[in-house]
């Protein structure tokens, strides 16, 4: 049969079944034994077994249910209370005041969740109420909101960098590290847009006096940062500087984060079977998708379709930046229908002959990926983010999204930037220790 007749057919599949609500792990095994069918392989059996091993077993997969586990026990936590708390002291000098802690808030949470959904729900809880009680810009708190809460799957210790990770072969170590300077620089970018923005929109800002807080008081509500801060340093510098792994880390993760909601009085016997079983029932989740992915990768190996679409694709002498403008608008069409996990998942075998074709940097090349489905998480029609938000504020989708806007388009320019300046994926990685 024609490859790329059976690329369509198996495209067309993919697709019909997604829409009629198959689990993503699902269709993708489906889709697999589809195309083994079609090319005449009868040992679907055989090859299921070997795919789902070679899925499973990999160690740097055993990082990531402990740093699920980790973000599900600060989930439980008065961390999202403490987060605001803390840092309002702190903004009110700023031109955007409470703004930028749900800014702030949504950076600090990304790095003990590892998840935006998760990220924009918990902050979102806390301050929206906040902001609308204090009279600001209801589309300014809901848009730094949205954009903030992709940094979930961006600042360290991120699961789909760890799934990444185990796809194509690149230390999660190095993705970690990587995924830093890039987090820090859409922090910075969000929060000098909200000054601005706040500069020429005053009339939609709250009209208290601009309160004069002694250091005393600041520093008090600084103490209160601290345990999640110490924590999020000690697992990113262990890894930073040699002394655990990933997967070590993880582990000493998840007993910090057991001490802290401990000694917050947070942890109880119900809420520590509430985070296990909610980590439980994530890793499967995600597990069952790489298995899905995995065969489908091996049945795609054996129909020749990756080999053939690089070829193709080289043919048409495309520059690295062609190709990478192809493949964000190819990435960000997934994003709208499909989680960050599943889209990564679903294309990195397919993409990564062509991206080591083109002579582009794994590495570098993960933190691009993120970005991009960061972007796909604030875009309509079915943008993860959007509908977590929707489900905090009753507003419409579309209302979400316009407000999302300008924080998409600021994501968009951090693309432009890690393009111009590699470096800021590729610096800290480079010096990093090995461990």
């Amino acid at each position: 049969m024609d490859i790329a007749f059976l690329s369509i057919v198996l495209a067309v599949a993919m697709i019909l079944m997604l829409a009629v609500g198959v689990w993503v792990s699902l269709t993708l095994v489906g889709v697999g034994i589809l195309g083994l069918l079609l090319s005449g392989n009868d040992q679907i059996g055989l090859l299921f077994a070997t795919s789902s091993w070679g899925a499973s077993t990999s160690w740097s997969l055993t990082a990531l249910p402990m740093f699920i586990w980790m973000g599900e026990v600060l989930f439980r936590t008065r961390l999202s209370e403490d987060l605001f708390k803390g840092l309002a002291p702190w903004m009110g000098g700023l031109p955007g005041k409470l703004l930028h802690v749900n800014i702030l808030s949504c950076g600090i949470f990304a790095a003990v969740s590892g998840s935006s959904a998760a990220t924009a729900a918990t902050i979102g809880r806390m301050t929206l109420p906040e902001l609308k009680a204090q009279g600001y810009s209801d589309k300014m708190a809901v848009g730094t909101l949205a954009g903030s809460g992709t940094l979930g799957l961006l600042i360290p210790p991120s699961i789909i960098l760890i799934v990444y990770g185990v796809a194509a072969e690149v230390s999660i170590g190095r993705l970690f590290i990587a995924g830093a300077l890039p987090g820090l620089m859409l922090v910075a970018m969000f929060m000098g847009y909200t000054m601005i923005w706040a500069k020429l929109n005053k009339d939609q800002l709250p009209t208290t006096k601009k309160e004069n807080l002694a250091f005393s008081v600041k520093i008090k509500a600084l103490k209160m940062l601290l345990p999640i801060v110490g924590l999020i340093i000690f697992v990113l510098g262990s890894i930073y500087t040699g002394f655990a792994t990933p997967t070590e880390a993880a582990a000493l993760g998840v007993f910090g984060a057991l001490i802290i909601a401990a000694a917050t009085g947070s942890l109880s016997i119900q809420s520590f079977k509430d985070s296990l079983l909610g980590a439980v029932k994530s890793s499967c989740m995600i597990g069952l998708i790489l298995v899905g992915a995995h065969f489908l990768t091996l049945a795609m190996g054996f129909l020749g379709i990756p080999r053939e679409l690089a070829a193709w694709i080289g043919s048409m002498s495309l520059s690295p930046f062609e190709l990478l403008v192809g493949l964000t608008v190819l990435f960000v069409l997934l994003g709208c229908f499909l989680d960050g996990i599943s889209v990564v998942v679903l294309t990195v075998a397919v993409v990564m002959p062509m991206v080591q074709q083109a002579g582009i940097d794994l590495l570098w090349f993960g933190i691009f990926i993120v970005l991009v489905v960061e972007m796909a998480q604030i875009t309509p029609p079915v943008g993860f983010n959007l509908f977590v938000i929707q489900a905090l504020t009753g507003k419409d989708i579309l209302y979400v999204a316009r407000a999302a806007l300008p924080f998409f388009l600021l994501i968009m320019a951090a693309l432009f930037l890690i393009g111009w300046f590699p470096e800021i994926v590729t610096y800290l990685p480079q010096t990093m220790s090995q461990g």
